[in-house]
């Protein structure tokens, strides 16, 4: 089983892909690299200097996985798997509507041109909507993971009801993911985790 290093800038990721890996890949050995202060500097827009920070440390990982959609483009830069894309090829997939629900504002336009690419590889027009949530961000920087993901699936829930079209939804972050098990729209909820990390392992 291939080695794979991956970047994040929350220490709750660790535990989480962990345990994924525990699952579906017993076997994997998981290299966690966690900088929050990436992510802490990348809210202003990713400068030079941060930038090649990012960049040489992931070059050194020969086979890396980016947890951040924030940091997301810069990571790709340099040689990582964006953790987002397997979700967003299979939301794409669906033909749309979809609805991206995200908590950070510096999520939202590496997000959004990662599905339109996404839509774009199909041939199909992008029909995207957005689902601002950063009203909730500080229940999870504070650990209250599951009140953020329960109030993520209820803002979910409300905005499907209003549009019944939606084909599917996602969690923009890799944070948000435990919001799927909430959610009671039968609708597609797709989270990144798990499919990135099968990508990231060859699975």
């Amino acid at each position: 089983m291939t080695d794979l290093t991956l970047f994040h800038t929350a220490e709750v990721h660790r535990a989480t892909f962990d345990k994924l890996a525990q699952r579906i890949a017993p076997t994997a050995r998981l290299i966690h690299v966690v900088r929050p202060d990436w992510l802490d500097r990348a809210q202003g827009g990713i400068d030079v200097e941060l930038s090649n920070e990012i960049q040489t440390e992931i070059a050194d990982a020969s086979n890396a996985l980016c947890t951040c959609t924030t940091i997301a483009d810069v990571a790709t830069q340099a040689g990582a798997i964006r953790v987002d894309r397997p979700m967003m090829e299979m939301a794409a997939a669906t033909g749309g509507p979809v609805l991206m629900a995200y908590c950070l504002q510096s999520t939202l336009i590496p997000s959004s041109d990662l599905l339109k690419s996404a839509f774009q590889e199909r041939r199909q027009p992008a029909t995207i909507r957005t689902l601002p949530l950063m009203t909730l961000w500080e229940l999870f920087t504070s650990g209250q993971v599951d009140q953020f993901s329960k109030g993520i699936a209820d803002h979910i829930d409300n905005a499907v009801r209003l549009w019944p079209d939606t084909t599917a939804v996602v969690l923009a972050q890799a944070s948000m993911a435990q919001a799927a098990q909430h959610v009671t729209t039968a609708i597609p909820v797709l989270s990144s985790p798990e499919l990135a990390l099968r990508r990231g392992l060859g699975l």
